[in-house]
C-alpha cells in the first residue's frame, strides 16, 4: 500500500516540481517575471488545484470510503410479532385462546465474512487514491505539454518577426539599386511577396498559439485564457539516463502501483465468495403469552441454512476470473506504459541528435552566411534572390531547431509524468 511519504512526494512533483520540464521557466540570470505572465510551475499549481477531473476523482475516493464503511456494518436485529389461534371457530373464536409471541432475532456472520468485506473495501479506497494520483500526474503532463506548445508558438512568432524585419531592412537598399539601374523594379514586388508570405505564416502561428492558450486555460480550469505571455526558455537540453533506469522508475507509476491495491481487493472478494457458503447463525429469543390460561413462556430458537444446493460456485468462479483479469490488465497497462515511455525516449534521443548538427554547424554557418550576404548585397555583390534564399534558410533552420527543442521537452514531460520522478538531466545552455 502507498505510504503517506510516497503519496506526498508524487503529488508535490505534480504540483510544483521544478524538474526538467520546468527548468525552462528560469533564465540563467533569473530575470524578474513581469506581472500578468505565466510560468510553468504556476500553470501546474493551478491545474492540479482547479481541474474538475480531480474533483471527480475525489468523489470516487469518497464513494469507495462509503462502501468500506458499509462493508463493516453489523446486520440489524429483527423484531417480529406472531398471533396464533385467533379469529377461527369454536374454541378459537376471537382472541380467547390466542397465543401471542414477541421475538427478537440476530444474524451472526460466521467464517470471517465481514472481515473479508472490510478488506475488499479498504483495498478499493486505496485503489481509488492511486487512480486519483495517476490522474494528477496525467493532468500535470497535459498542462506541461500545453504550456510548452504555447511557448514554442511564441518563439515561432518571434522567428517570423525577425525575418520580416530582415526583409524590411533590404527594401531601402533595393530601392537605391533600382534608382541607379542595378536592379529591376519588379524586384520590389518580389521582396514584398516574400514579406507577405512570412506575415501569412506568422498569422498561422498566432492562430496556433491562440488555440494552444485555450487548451492551457482549460487544463487550469479557466473558461478563457486569463493570463499574459508565457515565460520560459526551451533552449537548454541534457542527456537522459539509460532507458533501463527509466524502466525501473516506471514501476512506481501510480497506474501500475494501483494494481497492488486492486489485487488485494480481488483477493478479498474471492475470499468472500468462498466464505459465502458457510452457514450463518441466527439466534432468536422471544416471549409468548397464552391468553387462555394467562401463562407466559420464553421462546428460544437457533437456525442456519444448509449449504446443500447452493455452494456459490458461480460466484467463486466470477471472483477467480476477476482476479485473473487483474493480472492481465496489469500486464496490458505495463506494456502500454513501456511503449509510451519508449516512444518518448526515442523521440527525446532523436531530438538531441537532430539538434547536434543544427547547433554545431548549420546555425553558426547560416548566421555567417546571412551576415555576409546582407553585407554583400549592400555592396552589389549578391542578387535579391540570393538574399531572400538565405533569409528563408535562416528562418527554416531556426524553426527546425525550435521544433526539435519542442520534441525534446514534450518527451521529457511525458517520461517524467509516467515515472513520477524527474529525469535528472545535466542541463547546459547552448553557446
Amino acid at each position: 500500500m502507498p505510504s503517506v511519504r510516497a503519496l506526498a512526494a508524487l503529488v508535490a512533483w505534480a504540483c510544483v516540481y521544478g524538474s526538467t520540464i520546468a527548468f525552462a521557466q528560469d533564465a540563467p540570470a533569473r530575470r524578474p517575471v513581469a506581472a500578468g505572465t505565466l510560468t510553468l510551475s504556476e500553470a501546474l499549481r493551478r491545474a492540479v488545484a482547479t481541474n474538475p477531473r480531480l474533483t471527480a476523482g475525489e468523489r470516487d475516493i469518497a464513494i469507495a470510503g462509503g462502501r468500506r464503511l458499509q462493508a463493516g456494518a453489523i446486520p440489524n436485529p429483527e423484531l417480529s410479532f406472531e398471533l396464533d389461534n385467533a379469529f377461527a371457530s369454536g374454541l378459537y373464536r376471537g382472541l380467547s385462546a390466542a397465543e401471542t409471541t414477541l421475538q427478537l432475532s440476530q444474524l451472526f456472520e460466521l467464517g470471517g465474512k465481514r472481515e473479508a468485506r472490510v478488506a475488499a473495501g479498504t483495498a478499493e479506497v486505496e485503489n481509488a487514491r492511486w487512480q486519483r494520483l495517476a490522474l494528477r500526474l496525467e493532468i500535470a503532463s497535459e498542462t506541461a505539454t500545453a504550456f510548452l506548445t504555447v511557448l514554442n508558438g511564441q518563439r515561432r512568432i518571434h522567428i517570423y518577426d525577425a525575418q520580416i524585419r530582415a526583409l524590411e531592412r533590404i527594401l531601402p537598399q533595393l530601392q537605391r539599386r533600382i534608382e541607379v539601374g542595378a536592379s529591376s523594379p519588379t524586384e520590389i514586388a518580389r521582396a514584398q511577396i516574400a514579406a507577405d508570405l512570412v506575415r501569412a505564416e506568422r498569422e498561422r502561428a498566432r492562430t496556433a498559439v491562440a488555440v494552444a492558450r485555450r487548451e492551457l486555460a482549460a487544463a487550469m480550469g479557466m473558461d478563457t485564457p486569463e493570463f499574459g505571455e508565457l515565460v520560459g526558455d526551451l533552449v537548454r537540453t541534457g542527456n537522459p539516463p539509460p532507458f533501463t533506469a527509466i524502466l525501473r522508475s516506471l514501476e512506481r507509476n501510480p497506474q501500475l502501483v494501483r494494481f497492488t491495491a486492486q489485487r488485494a481487493q480481488r483477493d478479498a472478494e474471492l475470499l468472500s465468495a468462498r466464505l459465502k457458503p458457510i452457514p450463518d447463525l441466527r439466534l432468536s429469543a422471544g416471549w409468548r403469552h397464552y391468553r387462555e390460561t394467562g401463562d407466559n413462556a420464553v421462546r428460544v430458537g437457533v437456525s442456519m441454512a444448509l449449504p446443500v444446493w447452493d455452494q456459490n460456485l458461480g460466484g467463486i468462479t466470477e471472483a477467480r476470473e476477476a482476479r485473473a483479469k487483474t493480472e492481465a490488465e496489469y500486464a496490458a497497462a505495463r506494456a502500454a506504459l513501456i511503449l509510451t515511455v519508449g516512444k518518448a525516449y526515442e523521440t527525446l534521443i532523436g531530438a538531441l541528435r537532430e539538434l547536434e548538427p543544427l547547433r554545431g554547424s548549420a546555425i553558426p554557418n547560416v548566421r555567417r552566411a546571412v551576415e555576409g550576404i546582407e553585407s554583400g548585397y549592400a555592396q552589389g555583390r549578391f542578387t535579391l534572390l540570393e538574399i531572400l534564399d538565405i533569409q528563408n534558410t535562416a528562418t527554416q533552420t531556426a524553426i527546425r531547431e525550435q521544433d526539435a527543442l519542442m520534441s525534446f521537452h514534450v518527451s521529457v514531460a511525458t517520461i517524467e509524468a509516467l515515472t513520477g520522478v524527474p529525469l535528472g538531466l545535466t542541463l547546459a545552455r547552448t553557446k
